[in-house]
């Protein structure tokens, strides 16, 4: 079967047949779809993914950056209540849910992958969350983001050339004056400098995925107008 990419019911299902609602280890009190078994679903969607070009499933699975980052915002609603988020690269949706749940006003959830965005979706679903999704690239030159006040960044620095992007994005967007919240577990290509400590937390994950069973994640903030 042909999955359309156009059609939001289908890429649902996708989900739904592919992934089974769990628990993140960090954030227990949210439910979201996930790889129980990780070969045999990256295997599927590999098969009838690259047809159409898609990446292999990230969405499904709680990256532990991702999961610092909703930690932290569950834990301080103070930095997402009344205000507008984006959540960038959001993978299946775990931050810009806290946010919402957290007492954000608006909340975006951006992903170039439509799985991705069907998975959020249906995971803000699961948790009586409410957002919107955003197919569009915000890397791309022109590109427009949202008019949010907070950013939210999770596991986005592990390839060299899309973490320089990545960085150069979020600094403009920190010289603006939005709040822009890092989540890491120490990727390779992490900046060096200009990042401000404010959290860590230490993440049960699996060897399938990552090349420890438990990774130290931090929340970093970027410094805003000098």
């Amino acid at each position: 079967m042909v999955l359309r990419l156009d059609d939001g019911a289908a890429l649902e299902d996708f989900v739904r047949r592919n992934a089974a609602v769990t628990s993140p280890a960090l954030l227990p009190e949210l439910r979201h779809y996930a790889a129980t078994e990780i070969t045999p679903l990256w295997e599927m969607a590999e098969a009838e993914l690259e047809r159409e070009g898609l990446p292999p499933p990230f969405w499904a699975f709680a990256w532990a950056g991702g999961q610092a980052l909703a930690r932290y915002a569950l834990d301080h609603p103070e930095i997402v209540k009344g205000k507008r988020v984006l959540s960038f690269a959001s993978g299946a949706g775990l931050e810009a849910i806290a946010a919402a749940l957290s007492g954000a006003s608006r909340v975006w959830a951006n992903d170039v992958d439509p799985l991705a965005l069907a998975a959020s979706r249906l995971n803000a679903a699961l948790n009586g969350a409410s957002l919107e999704t955003i197919g569009a690239n915000l890397l791309e030159p022109g590109a427009e983001a949202p008019d949010a006040e907070v950013i939210f960044a999770g596991d986005i620095c592990y390839e060299k050339p899309l973490a320089a992007q990545v960085e150069a994005r979020l600094r403009g967007w920190s010289a603006e004056g939005r709040l822009v919240l890092l989540g890491d577990p120490g990727r390779t290509y992490l900046p060096r400098s200009g990042l401000e400590r404010v959290a860590g937390y230490a993440v049960k994950t699996t060897k399938a995925i990552e090349d420890s069973d438990l990774r130290n994640a931090v929340v970093w903030r970027l410094p805003g107008p000098a």
